[in-house]
């Protein structure tokens, strides 16, 4: 048994490294002066193997499963495939984007996953109203990597239905409300949060705050309040550094459901933070080293990432490579080591 995964640890390694991020591909057709259409996405590939006393996932999330006893699976799949169109009629921008993480697909058979709605949203100047990344979020502080959204556990890392409002740095918004662990039945007022972001020449760093009302299934009322600090710092060259802080009661927004916005009764503070360092080897080829923790005061669940890869574009949209890391729930004890090989055609 033991030969056997060395052995495809070891061919998976051979092969080359994990995925890049090239630079956004899209193809555009102007209609007249004010129209045009945008449409974009990638095809993705990979191959995943993971050992160990956690459940395996395509992805790793903060609802992780421990099991009683170790496993190893291997799999092929394509399901982060994604295809957008963008809609642009003068100041008027309209944006719909699916991939096919929805669920579904009959690995015995045709395997046919279901496609998910990831963004739909129409910006008119200053304004967006729809479903996109939450304001909270800041998108360049996410490292490159070959698992789908990278360290999960310590990042902010969801889409939902909102209206926001943005002038220079600042971003003002109102989004969906959800008692994640309570009543969701008497959400009735939406979740405020605000975000102003400093820019310049050596990166960015943006600060939010987040202020909500959770209904506990008891029926009690509890405000909430939440902080973020993220930004991508240029440091050497072509390399930057990308860092996550989270502190206070942001239960959902932080971890993918690694701790809930209440238990029982109470509400949960949240410790998160992801920290990733990108180096280039050249022009081409580079590498990602990360890590991301998570933890709730009142349900003590603890979940932490890490992992590193090799980044490499064979062609101006061809792009693969190789990640190696680990994910654990700590306070079960269990923890799995992933590797996964990716390829990746940008649109």
């Amino acid at each position: 048994m033991v030969t056997n995964k060395k052995l495809i640890y070891a061919l998976l390694f051979g092969s080359v490294a994990s995925i890049s991020l090239p630079a956004a591909a899209a193809y555009g057709i102007q209609i007249d002066d004010q129209n045009k259409l945008i449409f974009g996405g990638y095809i993705k590939a990979d191959v995943r193997y993971v050992d160990g006393d956690v459940a395996y996932q395509d992805q790793w999330t903060g609802a992780g499963t421990p099991l009683e006893e170790s496993a190893s699976q291997f799999r092929l799949f394509a399901n982060e495939t994604r295809f957008n169109t963008k809609y642009i009629h003068g100041d008027l921008v309209g944006f719909i984007e699916m991939d096919f993480f929805g669920g579904g697909g009959n690995q015995v058979i045709s395997n046919a996953a279901q496609p998910r709605l990831r963004h739909a949203f129409i910006k008119y100047k200053n304004v967006t109203a729809g479903q996109t990344w939450s304001t909270l979020m800041n998108t360049s502080a996410i490292g490159e990597t070959a698992d789908f959204g990278g360290s999960m556990m310590g990042i902010s890392f969801i889409r939902q239905g909102q209206i926001r409002y943005t002038r220079d740095g600042l971003q003002l918004s109102i989004e969906n409300p959800e008692s994640f662990g309570g009543d969701t039945a008497n959400d009735k007022l939406p979740d405020l949060i605000g975000k102003y972001t400093f820019k310049g020449d050596w990166g960015n760093v943006s600060i939010a705050g987040l202020a909500r009302q959770l209904n506990t299934a008891g029926g009690k009322t509890e405000n909430a309040l939440g902080l973020s600090i993220a930004g991508r710092i240029n440091t050497f060259g072509k390399d930057d550094l990308r860092f996550q802080i989270h502190k206070g009661e942001l239960g959902r927004y932080v971890g993918t459901a690694a701790v809930k916005d209440l238990v029982g009764e109470e509400v949960e503070d949240t410790t998160a933070y992801n920290i990733a360092y990108r180096h280039f080897w050249s022009e081409t080829v580079r590498s990602t080293l990360f890590y991301g923790h998570i933890e709730g005061d009142v349900s003590r669940n603890e979940t932490s990432q890490w992992g590193m890869n090799l980044f490499t574009n064979l062609t101006k949209k061809l792009s693969m490579g190789l990640e190696v890391g680990n994910y654990s729930i700590d306070h079960a004890d269990s923890d799995s080591t992933y590797g996964q090989l990716s390829i990746r055609y940008a649109l």
